[in-house]
């Protein structure tokens, strides 16, 4: 009988601090999944579908290089997943997606409860705020070493503002402006991103009109609260139905 939680990537920074928050909220840590060869009290699989054998559910941070295979290998075992991976193509999406018709998947392209709060706050703001009159922006900051801009993050935000204003974002969205670029698009998603330091994550979304500025900020100082929010969610995803499912269902926003 399955029981516990796996979580890939168990021997990095991310994957243990999950392994602490497992421990912290009592429930039994089945295993992980890692290529370094460090040692520890956890049990190491060789394989995600060897994990996702006895794991009642499975938390993924890796990288979104791997997620089209993690999602073929948990759909196949029935295994619950939480995924964090940011960097997904539509084709890895797609992936995911089908991937929940077969097991509960929860998705967020952030796990801290204060991002989900935001991700609400910027589709009910962009249903109030014309387009034509409000210029929606995207700034975001993360340490040097993030392989993908924007963020996972900055791009949910973006669907939360297009979501508002019942367009898609792959239609509106201004990503890396340089040049000549002309005359800003009205309607426009416009996202800047910024590399430097150790920054774990800032985010913010303006709304900028000809008579007023509205901006909506979230500092992350640790990524524990990325962590804390992820373990949450496998906790909650235990025994739900098939389906994919975000944040918001875990706070019971949606």
């Amino acid at each position: 009988m399955k029981h516990g939680i796996g979580i890939l990537g168990i021997a990095g920074r991310m994957g243990q601090m999950l392994v602490e928050e497992v421990a912290a909220s009592g429930a039994p840590l089945a295993g992980g999944v890692d290529k370094s060869s460090a040692t520890g009290d956890e049990r190491r699989f060789a394989s995600v579908a060897d994990l996702a054998a006895i794991a009642e559910v499975v938390i993924d941070f890796t990288h979104a290089s791997a997620a089209a295979s993690h999602a073929d290998a948990l759909a196949e075992a029935g295994t619950a997943w939480i995924l964090g991976t940011s960097g997904l193509s539509l084709a890895d999406e797609a992936r995911v997606e089908a991937a929940a018709a077969r097991i509960p998947v929860v998705y967020a392209p952030n796990f801290a409860p204060g991002v989900t709060l935001l991700l609400s706050l910027a589709e009910t703001m962009a249903a109030s705020l014309p387009a034509a009159r409000y210029d929606a922006e995207i700034v975001e900051m993360h340490h040097r070493q993030k392989v993908d801009a924007p963020s996972g993050t900055a791009i949910g935000l973006g669907r939360a503002v297009a979501t508002g204003r019942g367009v898609k974002l792959e239609d509106v969205m201004e990503s890396g402006r340089h040049g000549h670029t002309g005359a800003r698009k009205e309607g426009a998603i416009g996202f800047a991103a910024l590399r430097g330091g150790q920054v774990v994550g800032e985010h913010s979304l303006l709304f900028a009109a000809a008579d007023e500025h509205i901006a909506l900020t979230h500092r992350a100082f640790d990524r524990r609260a990325f962590a804390a929010g992820a373990v949450r969610a496998a906790l909650w995803v235990r025994g739900r139905p098939a389906g994919l499912y975000s944040m918001k269902d875990v706070l019971g926003l949606a």
